[in-house]
């Protein structure tokens, strides 16, 4: 059965689309008999399956036949001009501001019915102990008005009646966990809370490396974006969620509170976000000057600095990045690196050298007119009015800008190369923006007028012949290095065997080597050997390069005692 079939031809025939049908349902059957399940389950699993797949795709609407075109547009200008809808419009703006406003609750949809999935600390939900993860929401009112059946609706739409302004009340209608969907439903009210998603935020975590004798503390903190409230902050909301605020208390914990010798700052697929967060955090660790220099499209470069003194951090410091970390990633790491501030770990960043601003489609369209089509949208059964604000039309992120370091050199298609290499996990020649057809090319401008915090090179030199050394012995080196080149090997494959027999003799060898090797890692480190099925403990998970990269840290120290 060929199941990669993006470069495979459509069908002929009708026979021929029925025969795809049948392999694709068999390997499908085969896969669950595998994992132990019996015949009638499976069946059962299968129809479930399709019939899901069948009324999701009944339900698209023209919103969502719109969105598909405008992605062909403007991913035929270039890979980062895009269109939002309505919808992906407020899932845009919530993301960058990593809060929302409603019950504080994350929803799924099961069988066609809204489920609780999870239930955020410190939110409405949470607070009330009525509501548990798994209860079914079955009906949705507003203040005192009349429930809606939302059984059977799209997620989406379920969910735009759930959420709403702060201060607002929402009435559940629900079937708690573990009863029949016959059970008489309990009726919950809620107030709305505008919820902040810590678990989506910068963290920390503190981690002891011994080297040399020594032992040393070393501060990690974990940014997944670069994020900033940009409504709260427009609404003069002095305590707006950043990044910027969120990672300077955390440095400030880090050096008061665990004293730590050292930071990493951990950007692995970290794919961007606000330019202006991206120099205010640079910010933190150099005491003033350029960070980014900006040319627009009438070839005119602005040069944009860190105008504040003084510095949140100026003690030993590196960044781990990968191939997923793109733009505001990679103003921030290539201007640690030209400024000399730090040590740069991983594989060779994504390459997206270019900025985006957001416009609101209702700006460009006459109110009378936004007025009639939001009219005419409402009969169609679709939300007129999105909630929080958000524009009706949806909104465009267009390209208007390049980036570049401080050094003159465009991060667009090259990226950040960084000082201390690890083998890529992602394919470099799949992943990143000099695959894309349509990015714009590689470029530079005149280098501005910055001053270094100090020349690395030599330390550089000296980091990384000590990794080199270490590499040589690394049991999880050479792991790492057997993984990706199996999976290249596996890399052409689009087929899998419909035999079951031959295909549940290549799936346990495939789990008894990886059970092997995962022991011989876990020996390694003095940790028991486990089984097949065994769950493993989060802290006894391995990271390679985070691993290495303490080490190379440790490595720094020792030398600045040294010297």
């Amino acid at each position: 059965y060929v199941y990669d079939r993006d470069k495979m031809p459509w069908a002929a025939s009708t026979t021929d689309l029925n025969t795809l049908w049948k392999k694709r349902v068999k390997y499908e059957l085969v896969n669950l008999k595998i994992a132990g399940s019996t015949d009638a389950k499976n069946v059962e699993v299968l129809t479930k399956r399709y019939q899901n797949l069948k009324s999701q795709a009944s339900k698209i609407n023209n919103q969502d036949v719109f969105q598909t075109i405008m992605d062909a547009f403007t991913e035929s200008i270039d890979p980062h001009t895009n269109y939002f809808n309505p919808t992906n419009a407020q899932a845009f703006s919530e993301d960058m501001a990593r809060s929302f406003e409603g019950i504080g609750a994350r929803l799924q949809l099961e069988n066609e019915v809204l489920k609780l999935g999870e239930i955020i600390p410190g939110g409405p939900a949470f607070k009330s102990k009525l509501l548990n993860t798994g209860d079914r929401i079955i009906g949705v009112a507003q203040g005192n008005g009349e429930f809606e059946d939302i059984t059977g609706w799209r997620i989406e739409n379920s969910v735009s009646k759930i959420k709403g302004p702060k201060g607002t009340t929402v009435r559940l209608k629900i079937i708690p966990v573990g009863q029949e969907m016959s059970a008489k439903p309990v009726i919950i009210s809620l107030v709305r809370e505008k919820i902040i998603m810590e678990d989506q935020s910068a963290k920390k975590k503190v981690e002891t490396v011994k080297s040399n004798g020594n032992t040393y503390k070393i501060g990690i903190i974990s940014l997944p974006a670069f994020y900033a409230d940009f409504n709260a902050q427009k609404q003069g909301d002095k305590n707006f969620k950043s990044t910027t605020r969120d990672v300077r208390l955390l440095i400030d914990t880090l050096k008061t509170r665990d004293k730590v010798d050292a930071i990493v700052m951990d950007l692995r697929s970290n794919g961007g976000g606000s330019l202006t967060e991206a120099i205010n955090l640079t910010g933190l660790f150099i005491d003033k000057g350029p960070v980014v220099q900006v040319k627009d499209l009438r070839n005119e470069v602005d040069v944009n600095e860190d105008t504040n003194p003084g510095v949140a951090w100026d003690g030993p410091f590196g960044v781990m990045v990968d191939r997923l970390s793109a733009s505001a990633s990679e103003i921030f790491a290539g201007a640690i690196q030209d400024y000399g501030r730090g040590i740069i770990f991983g594989t060779q960043t994504y390459g997206k050298g270019t900025v985006q601003s957001s416009i609101k489609m209702d700006d460009l369209v006459n109110p009378s007119i936004l007025q009639r089509l939001a009219a005419l949208v409402g009969k169609n059964g679709v939300a007129a009015k999105p909630a929080n604000d958000q524009p009706q039309l949806g909104l465009i992120n267009l390209t208007m800008a390049k980036f570049y370091r401080v050094n003159g050199s465009s991060t667009q298609h090259k990226g950040v190369m960084p000082d201390i290499t690890f083998p890529s996990l992602y394919p470099l020649d799949k992943i990143g923006e000099d695959t894309e057809k349509s990015a714009l090319p590689w470029d530079t401008v005149n280098k501005s007028n910055f001053v270094p915090v100090a020349d690395l090179s030599l330390t550089r030199t000296e980091l990384v012949k000590l990794h080199n050394q270490r590499m040589a012995n690394s049991l999880d080196y050479k792991t790492l290095q057997q993984d990706l080149a199996d999976l290249k090997k596996r890399e052409g494959e689009n087929s899998v065997s419909l035999n079951e027999v031959k295909l549940k003799k290549e799936r346990d060898s495939l789990e008894a080597k990886s059970l092997i090797k995962t022991n011989m890692l876990r020996s390694s480190r003095g940790l028991p050997p486990v089984k097949k099925g065994d769950k493993i403990k989060k802290e006894e998970s391995f990271d390679f390069v985070e691993d290495e990269s303490l080490k190379v840290m440790a490595d720094l120290l020792q030398l600045k005692k040294t010297t």
